[in-house]
């Protein structure tokens, strides 16, 4: 991609309305724009991102059996009505009546049409375990949307739910969601935390939160320090974390015991049978003939919160500094002087061989000076910058700059495509 055929508006003032370091960046750097309160349009750089962190959510979750469907966003209240959420929810849930007055919502969640949709397919215990998910947009009218895509009111979201015959099969479906959301976040290039937590709105007896830490996260949690090093995933689920209000003095070893901010990127519950099987009707026959109600599972990731969250542990006073698995680009190819013949030209034949060896590429093309240059790239922190000059193609060596450590290298283009094909 050309950055002078590219749509990136970016700020360069400080915007006011940004008390974050993620919704700062984010907005500076041409990710996203806001449309009104809490409501944002994903411009094309942020929206690379976006859909990369999608598809490895997507990767994982098909690679565990689970199938992926898609809901609409507007729901009859009818089913929320079945399950005593329509008027329980409160004033987040965005009510809404069409032309023949029927009620309906802006979907926060989708526990009740899911369940709708299992109990007119399913009948049988020899249909199950189900595991059914869809990516799609939610919207929750907060009070007051902060804070840019970490809190704001629609807002961008994989869910899942589980269908089993009994508890103990549905424990199981729990545990397998669990691993792979640590595989997932893993995956991003994260290191996340899985406190226990309530369950909230959504009920159940068995939640944990995901949780990325970082100074600016809005939840407090408990947790053992060794959970920050350990990799074994049967040995982190023994490891004391909590959230704040789950927290009990002594139930953790006083010298391992930690306190820090976290931001919740992901959430699982184990529902059970009552909340919505047994209020909807989803009976299936067991193998002596007799209905029972399904044991659901819950299991949401907040994508569009994830970018924010990546953001807030991935910067430095530049900008954002992307880890490789999400980067919206690989190589920021930039050309000091766009209007000589020379560079224009080596810069171009670079630019389509990196793209040929399955390299995105971003190309500086833009008349504008070096210093310019440099500070948009790294704003918008795609890993690699390749820069090319006049001088530089006299001696032959073109400067490689690693974003993340800053590092610059001299090399040949030959050498630099080594080192980027090791990497």
């Amino acid at each position: 991609m050309l950055l002078s055929k590219f749509f990136l508006p970016l700020i360069k003032e400080q915007p006011k309305e940004a008390s974050i370091i993620s919704h700062s960046l984010m907005l500076k750097a041409g990710l996203v724009t806001q449309a009104a309160s809490g409501i944002y349009t994903w411009l094309p750089l942020g929206l690379k991102v976006l859909d990369k962190v999608n598809q490895i959510i997507k990767k994982n979750l098909d690679q565990v059996g689970c199938l992926e469907l898609l809901m609409p966003c507007i729901q009859p209240a009818d089913l929320w009505n079945e399950s005593g959420r329509f008027d329980a929810y409160g004033k987040e849930l965005l009510r809404i009546k069409d032309r023949h007055d029927n009620d309906l919502l802006f979907s926060p969640t989708a526990e009740e049409l899911v369940t709708d949709i299992f109990r007119k397919a399913i009948k049988s215990y020899k249909d199950l375990p189900k595991i059914l998910y869809q990516t799609q947009w939610k919207f929750r009218d907060e009070i007051r949307p902060r804070f840019g895509v970490m809190r704001a009111r629609e807002f961008y979201m994989k869910d899942a739910y589980s269908f089993d015959l009994d508890k103990e099969s549905a424990l199981k479906t729990y545990d397998l969601m669990y691993d792979t959301y640590y595989k997932i976040f893993n995956d991003l290039g994260l290191k996340a935390v899985a406190v226990k937590a309530d369950s909230g709105p959504i009920g159940g007896d068995y939640s944990h939160e995901f949780h990325i830490l970082a100074n600016t996260g809005e939840s407090t949690i408990y947790y053992d320090s060794r959970l920050e090093e350990e990799t074994d995933l049967q040995k982190r689920k023994k490891l004391y974390a909590v959230t704040d209000e789950k927290h009990t003095e002594g139930a953790c070893e006083e010298e391992y015991l930690r306190s820090k901010k976290g931001i919740e990127v992901g959430h699982v519950f184990y529902i059970g049978a009552e909340k919505y099987a047994e209020k909807m009707k989803a009976f299936v026959t067991n193998k002596e003939g007799h209905n029972l109600p399904v044991h659901m599972g819950c299991y949401g990731i907040g994508i569009s919160r994830l970018v924010g969250a990546i953001i807030e542990a991935s910067h430095d006073s530049q900008g954002i500094i992307w880890p490789k698995q999400v980067t919206p680009f690989d190589i920021s190819l930039i050309n000091i002087h766009p209007n000589s013949y020379e560079t224009t030209r080596i810069a171009f034949d670079f630019y389509n061989k990196l793209n040929k060896l399955g390299f995105a590429t971003l190309l500086d093309d833009k008349d504008q000076s070096a210093g310019s240059k440099f500070a948009t790239h790294d704003l918008i922190g795609i890993p690699w910058h390749v820069i090319i000059s006049e001088k530089m193609i006299q001696s032959g060596k073109f400067e490689l700059k690693d974003r993340t450590t800053g590092q610059v290298s001299s090399l040949s283009l030959e050498e630099i495509i080594n080192k980027l094909s090791s990497t």
